[in-house]
């Protein structure tokens, strides 16, 4: 919409629109931050601002809104891709994406609720074509806190899923939840309000707690690619395999418990035809390629967009991932350690370990399986505890520990977290390596956590420092009077600041 000139023009600097359009050319180029601080200040001073008619008031946010678009993005790739960031940066970068992300949706639901109010008002005749756009980008803003309340794993709470289902139910009474449009300007392909709707209840369908944050952005966009095989209904299919009650304010869940109640605004949907199309991606991206029409937001190697492909497979079955071991409700301490250097000394022995247990957290087990533990973490100090994090773990009253690994984290309040841990090995045995290609005794060591069961037969596996794997350089290590030599296979994994490598394994008396 082109901003007429005003009968009446309110008392506010962006009611002329040589203003507004100074404003935005005004924002800084090179300071993304200080452009969303900029946009967001104006957004404070709209939400006083009465006596806007409601389609001018709509322009002046749309416009806004379209020129934070470039800045958000450059944001959230600092804020994914920093390898550097420190914890008070890094919740800076959240906090103005997701007090942005308020700000707009706020303000994109104030313009409906002017509609509602006063349907038969000139400006709100002006603005009923604009509808549908308005409530698609008020979902996906909503639906974009969701996104970045996972990036902290932190609780999602009613409010967002009642607002978005509120949203989604208006559109669908009004007639207009299927029309196509363009939510922005340079995003390509179209969308609706229903498929921004149905792609955030297919994000929260598909776990992201056990991903990484560069993950879960990475699964958002695959669920875009992937959403139109999605089937969406109001009523429930044979092939149905989610309900969500769009009114209640509570996320969507699986078939596996069915409804309460019937009611009009129960929803339903299945992934369709989407898991066969993502087989056939994950087989071009084992082939080491990765496709051009695939918009990832930026390039990415296979390696770090292939787990992330095998996540959404399992999640996306017919039939939900079911657990390798059986889990057996218990109530029991362990304590925690973290990081490959704890660790590392943790499986050294007895005498390296002496100072390092009194620094242990303690933790609540819940459940366990011999896969893992479940634990509750009541008083989360630090910013260290993600997905993916090196742990140390020894029960209550036990002499052994256990090497484990992270692989679930969900915050219930700033405070308290529920963790699902996997057992890496509980046999795991701290070793000095060193490169063959040196000579075993020229070359000063490399610290190693052997992990000493689970492997192929004729393999190994070694936990080792952040960025120490080397694919064209085999190691040595002596233990118990054998010398093993260890040829590289390829990288497992890696974390913060650790990798895990698999080896063939030779050993010599």
């Amino acid at each position: 919409m082109i901003l007429n000139l005003f009968s009446s023009r309110p008392d506010h600097p962006l009611a002329n629109p040589k203003e507004l359009k100074r404003a935005i050319a005004e924002l800084p180029l090179d300071n993304a931050a200080k452009a969303i601080d900029g946009i967001s200040g104006w957004f404070e001073s709209l939400h006083h601002a009465d006596d806007f008619r409601v389609d001018h008031y709509f322009d002046v946010v749309q416009q806004l809104d379209d020129a934070a678009q470039p800045h958000l993005r450059r944001l959230s790739r600092d804020y994914l891709h920093s390898p550097r960031l420190t914890k008070v940066e890094e919740r800076r970068l959240w906090s103005i994406n997701y007090g942005y992300l308020n700000s707009v949706a706020e303000l994109y639901t104030h313009c409906l609720d002017r509609v509602r109010q006063n349907p038969k008002d000139k400006g709100s005749e002006a603005l009923k074509p604009l509808l549908p756009m308005i409530s698609a980008r008020l979902i996906a803003a909503r639906a974009t806190q969701l996104k970045w309340v996972d990036y902290r794993y932190g609780p999602i709470g009613s409010e967002l899923w009642r607002d978005i289902g509120d949203v989604y139910l208006a559109a669908e009474s009004a007639g207009h939840a299927q029309k196509s449009l363009q939510l922005y300007p340079n995003n390509p392909g179209l969308t609706s309000v229903s498929q921004q709707y149905l792609q955030a209840l297919v994000f929260h369908s598909s776990s992201m707690d056990s991903l990484m944050p560069l993950e879960i952005e990475l699964a958002d966009r695959l669920i875009a690619h992937f959403l139109p095989g999605f089937v969406f209904s109001a009523e429930c299919l044979p092939i149905s395999v989610y309900w969500v009650d769009a009114a209640s304010g509570l996320p969507p869940v699986r078939m596996a418990r069915h409804p309460d109640e019937v009611t009009t605004n129960l929803r339903f949907f299945s992934p369709g035809s989407a898991p066969q199309a993502l087989n056939d991606l994950i087989r071009v991206v084992e082939r080491g390629e990765v496709p051009e029409n695939l918009n990832l937001g930026g390039q990415y190697q296979p390696k770090v967009l292939l787990p992330v492909l095998k996540h959404l497979a399992m999640y996306w079955a017919a039939q939900p991932p079911l657990r390798e071991h059986q889990r057996h409700a218990v109530k029991t301490r362990i304590a925690v350690l973290h990081g490959f250097d704890d660790s590392f000394t943790v499986f050294a022995g007895e005498v390296a370990r002496v100072g390092k247990e009194r620094n242990a957290e303690s933790w609540v087990v819940e459940n366990v399986s011999l896969g893992g533990f479940g634990a509750a973490v009541d008083d989360l100090s630090g910013d260290w505890l993600k997905v993916g994090a090196l742990l140390s773990l020894q029960p209550e009253g036990g002499e052994n520990w256990v090497l484990g690994l992270v692989r679930r984290y969900s915050k219930d309040t700033d405070s308290h977290a529920g963790v699902g841990i996997q057992a890496l090995s509980r046999q795991a045995q701290s070793v000095e390596l060193r490169p063959r290609s040196t000579g075993f005794s020229a070359s000063s060591g490399m610290p190693g956590i052997w992990l000493r069961e689970s492997n192929a037969p004729g393999e190994a596996r070694v936990v080792l420092p952040a960025t120490s794997f080397d694919l064209r350089e085999s190691l040595e290590f002596t233990h118990d009077g054998k010398n093993y030599l260890l040829t590289p296979v390829e990288l497992e994994e890696s974390g913060n600041d650790y990798e895990i490598a698999r080896y063939r394994e030779h050993v010599a008396d």
